[in-house]
């Protein structure tokens, strides 16, 4: 079985260098500029709820039906969403979250363990249920976020890397390929959808 793990494109967040988490706003029109439609045509392709990543799905799959994972979307990033690094220097929960490595807990979100786990709830899901219909030479088709490549790739990719090793540029992933329920993800290459 194939999985394409797939980053949604450029947001005016992103642009602006801000923490989007779970604030929902669109591709800027930079992002969808720069956007090609994928070479291959699933039939479907599993999204986060977030409209990034749908409208994203939308343009490099425009004939595939999109199946929202809701536990697919980015993680909460609390009170630090909408704000840039800069804007926080001085924040001491900010800065005790940095000096975490990015680890601990967002007042008010999410902490990358909880995180994680729920990204990896949610990519077993999927693969249950493509499993049933059968994994002969299937493709699987996610379109998320950079978190998500990197929860689920910290937790299950080979060759093992850290954390932030997996994050990917905006429209751009990991082809990956798994033949034990997805236990372990052995990284076939990096993939982009960029012009």
């Amino acid at each position: 079985m194939r999985i394409w793990l797939i980053r949604h494109g450029l947001t005016q967040l992103g642009e602006e260098k801000r923490y989007q988490g779970s604030l929902d706003d669109g591709l800027s029109e930079a992002g969808k500029s720069v956007l090609l439609p994928a070479d291959f045509r699933p039939e479907y392709v599993y999204v986060s709820p977030a409209r990034r990543a749908r409208e994203t799905a939308g343009i490099l799959f425009p004939q595939a039906r999109q199946i929202v994972c809701e536990d697919l979307r980015e993680m909460n990033f609390g009170r630090f969403e909408g704000r840039g690094w800069w804007e926080m220097a001085d924040d001491r929960d900010y800065r005790a979250w940095i000096d975490s490595d990015c680890a601990g807990q967002c007042p008010g979100g999410e902490n990358r363990r909880e995180f994680s786990a729920r990204i990896c709830a949610a990519f077993d899901s999927i693969l249950r249920t493509e499993y049933q219909e059968g994994p002969a030479g299937k493709n699987i088709v996610i379109v998320a976020h950079g978190g998500t490549q990197m929860a689920l790739l910290e937790k299950r990719g080979t060759p093992v890397r850290e954390y932030y090793h997996w994050q990917r540029p905006c429209g751009c992933g990991w082809l990956l390929e798994t033949q034990d329920l997805g236990r372990s993800l052995r990284v076939v290459r990096e993939i982009s959808f960029l012009k």
